[in-house]
């Protein structure tokens, strides 16, 4: 094996994913928000709503275009760096791959043409049908990709071939491997999470300088009512989810946590130097008793630590120590945003806080960040198993140099770079131009200048109220 071809091939990897997981996690979230816009604007006739989805509408395009290229690479990675684990996993995460092609993308690709294209030329029942079902098209996809990956944090329902090969005994067990709900869960609320702050952080960029601007007024209020319902519900299922690793994956809440000792009444450490050379922490900031309460459920309650592990079997403590910390530090934030917000409502006004707008911008990223953290913990937590338990990292890589994979990731550091720096300015730029009301115009239709806001939005009606179809 060569060891820097193994490390290269890594960084490759977690450099591709943490890019594409930004899209899926937002066009997720942005999916179901335009479903509700525009079932709000059918209901109410309300333009606001309507004028509202026909921007975000442009944002998701580019995004959910984005998303997809950025996954396909993947599928080629796993064959080009990672073709032992391909062969030996393929009989089972195949087929959990190809039921996300035959309901996921199916279904958007058949509806997506109408939900970006379809104004004008479907009625207003069968638009809001084909935005529902693209919605519901990205959840189907996040509950494939979900489900393949709790098999890999731990399978059941297989058996070991005499070749060294791995095949399915029971679909439902390696489909609803049990860390599998508590895991999708979490990963739909934190695109939900993730798209509800940065419509906060557009909406308050642009009431900072529009303050009676209608649309983003909404928009803003919609937000806010998102992550503060959101937000704590996210905690909640993040700490059934940890209680699952605990009974599932010791070595991970080991490291989460950065207990070294198996003891009861572990104390919680805010902060800390984990250094496995040492096997201890060299300092920590700790609550005596509060580690356990939080893990078991119980200050008295036993919790393995790493040092009940192999060296070799334990996962980098520090890397996940902290990233653990830095999702977790945003999520609170984000219920200390979402209860200010709620707070600001109540009294009438969130849209004259100028601090309340400006706290919101700010958190905008927190989202990605968040979920860029929360796979760090997952995936890196893991390790040293791709497999957890079947097949370490190391020997599922392929049989490649490290000169074939610096090359490829060289390329894939500088396409990305431009592809995620053009492709972000563009968003940018729609989210700084804002939500402009339709204008019902009987005068032929005059093009656009590049610069244009709209002139992003594919065949939006122009001139033709969904409310004037037959």
């Amino acid at each position: 094996m060569d060891v820097e071809a193994l490390l290269l091939s890594r960084l490759q990897f977690a450099f591709t994913i943490a890019f594409h997981i930004i899209f899926p996690s937002f066009t997720i979230g942005l999916a179901s928000y335009l479903a509700v816009l525009e079932g709000l604007w059918l209901t109410t006739r309300n333009e606001v709503f309507k004028t509202l989805y026909l921007f975000w509408v442009k944002v998701f395009a580019i995004s959910f275009g984005m998303g997809v290229v950025t996954g396909v690479v993947m599928s080629y990675e796993l064959g080009a760096n990672w073709s032992a684990f391909s062969a030996m996993a393929a009989p089972v995460i195949g087929p959990l791959l190809a039921f996300e092609v035959l309901t996921a993308f199916f279904l958007e690709a058949s509806f997506l043409g109408i939900m970006l294209f379809g104004w004008k030329k479907v009625g207003p029942g069968l638009h809001f049908t084909a935005t529902a079902l693209v919605a519901i098209g990205t959840l189907i996809s996040a509950f494939w990709i979900i489900s393949a990956n709790s098999w890999m944090q731990y399978p059941a329902g297989h058996r070991l071939t005499p070749e060294g090969g791995l095949v399915a005994t029971s679909w439902m067990e390696v489909i609803f491997s049990p860390t599998f709900p508590a895991r999708l869960a979490h990963m739909a609320l934190a695109a939900y999470l993730t798209t509800s702050l940065v419509v906060g952080a557009a909406a308050a960029w642009r009431l900072l300088k529009r303050p009676d601007e209608p649309e983003s007024n909404m928009a803003l209020r919609m937000a806010v009512g998102m992550f503060a319902i959101v937000a704590p519900l996210q905690l909640l299922v993040g700490d059934i989810s940890g209680k699952q690793v605990m009974h599932f994956q010791p070595a991970k809440l080991a490291a989460i946590e950065a207990f070294w000792e198996t003891k009861a009444e572990q104390a919680f450490h805010i902060a800390a130097w984990p250094d496995r050379a040492v096997e201890g922490n060299r300092w920590e900031i700790s609550v005596p008793k509060v580690g356990s309460l939080i893990t078991a459920g119980s200050t008295q309650a036993e919790v393995k630590g790493l040092k009940d592990f192999a060296p070799q079997d334990r996962p980098p403590v520090a890397i996940v120590f902290w990233a653990f910390r830095v999702m977790v530090g945003l999520g609170v934030a984000m219920i200390a945003l979402g209860a200010w917000g709620v707070w600001l409502c109540w009294r009438g006004a969130p849209e004259k806080n100028a601090l309340f707008l400006r706290a919101c911008v700010a958190m905008g990223p927190a989202g990605f960040v968040a979920v860029i953290a929360g796979w760090v913990v997952a995936e890196v937590g893991r390790q040293p198993w791709v497999i957890t338990g079947i097949m370490r990292t190391a020997d599922g890589v392929s049989p490649v140099g490290a000169g074939q994979v610096s090359a490829s990731l060289l390329s894939f550091l500088i396409v990305y770079a431009v592809i995620f720096s053009v492709g972000v300015l563009y968003i940018l730029r729609l989210i700084a131009a804002g939500p402009a009301p339709e204008v019902v115009d009987a005068a032929p239709a005059v093009p656009r200048a590049p610069g244009s806001a709209l002139a992003a939005a594919p065949n939006e009606p122009e001139q033709l109220d969904q409310g004037d179809r037959p």
